[in-house]
């Protein structure tokens, strides 16, 4: 069995409406599979605008339930493709229960769970916290026709004790789907994904959505991409300013080849951390 795996992330714009925009996302992953790729992420909140950028209770109707129609829309493609995919939603679980949430779909379209986003902003341009609760689910990492698949959810990677929770958990790739303004975060887009990729040993594709979208001001930044467990770039970072259907092949040898160079999870002392956990 071949190491290589074939993997895609999709960077695009708001196209105007929900419909239009699960539409334009069908398309980039059948390019992907055309290309070969077998497993495909997509942006935070895919099929909608960025809507926290505003607090406004009309955005609550781009929720629905996980399994749920667009859930069921692209297990049907990802069985019909061969792909695995990662599908960033807005759920809601009950009337006012509503999480920053996403999918994950096997090859054979099989609903595999799902991540729902644990950290939640409340800075300017980014008032999550009146559309989401805090995730309840932990740090699942998924076992997929092309191994072992985790996701952390934009802010989410500020916060180290999560990678570190996936790569326990047993994570391969991690998937952390994103979006994120020039203005506030750039300076960290190409340093926190690398670093870690690089601690806790694992691939992680990066995914930010691009341009400005009517609710808001703020630019956002594109620049998607894979970081190998080495802190590299496989191939080029994306775009600054333009949709993109990044493809890149990731060898999953390398994790072994790391992780028996640092011995990073041997050598952690989890008897030395409990101060880190205490409120």
């Amino acid at each position: 069995m071949s190491s290589i795996v074939r993997a895609a992330l999709v960077q695009t714009t708001w196209t105007g409406d929900k419909e239009t925009m699960i539409k334009a996302h069908e398309d980039y992953a059948r390019q992907a599979a055309a290309q070969g790729a077998k497993v495909i992420c997509f942006q935070e909140l895919f099929y909608g605008p960025y809507f926290c950028q505003v607090q406004d209770a009309a955005y609550y109707e781009y929720a629905e339930s996980i399994p749920g129609p667009t859930t069921e829309r692209f297990q049907a493609l990802a069985a019909e493709l061969g792909m695995v995919m990662v599908l960033p939603m807005y759920e809601q679980e009950q009337p006012g229960v509503l999480y920053n949430t996403a999918a994950v779909v096997d090859a054979d379209g099989s609903y595999l769970g799902k991540y729902r986003k644990h950290h939640i902003p409340q800075v300017k341009g980014f008032w999550e916290k009146f559309y989401f609760r805090p995730g309840n689910l932990g740090y699942p990492v998924f076992d997929t026709a092309v191994g072992k698949v985790g996701v952390y959810i934009c802010y989410d990677r500020h916060f180290p004790e999560g990678w570190r929770a996936l790569g326990l958990n047993g994570a391969q790739i991690v998937f952390n789907p994103s979006a994120t303004s020039r203005g506030l975060s750039s300076y960290l887009w190409q340093l926190e994904q690398p670093a870690g990729a690089v601690a806790n040993e694992y691939f992680i594709g990066a995914i930010n959505r691009v341009g400005i979208e009517p609710l808001g001001d703020d630019d956002f930044y594109g620049q998607s991409y894979f970081v190998d467990p080495e802190g590299k770039f496989v191939g080029d970072v994306g775009d600054t300013n333009n949709p993109e259907l990044i493809i890149r092949d990731l060898d999953l040898d390398l994790l072994s080849t790391v992780r028996d160079r640092w011995q990073f999870y041997r050598d952690r002392r989890p008897d030395s951390y409990d101060g880190l956990v205490t409120p």
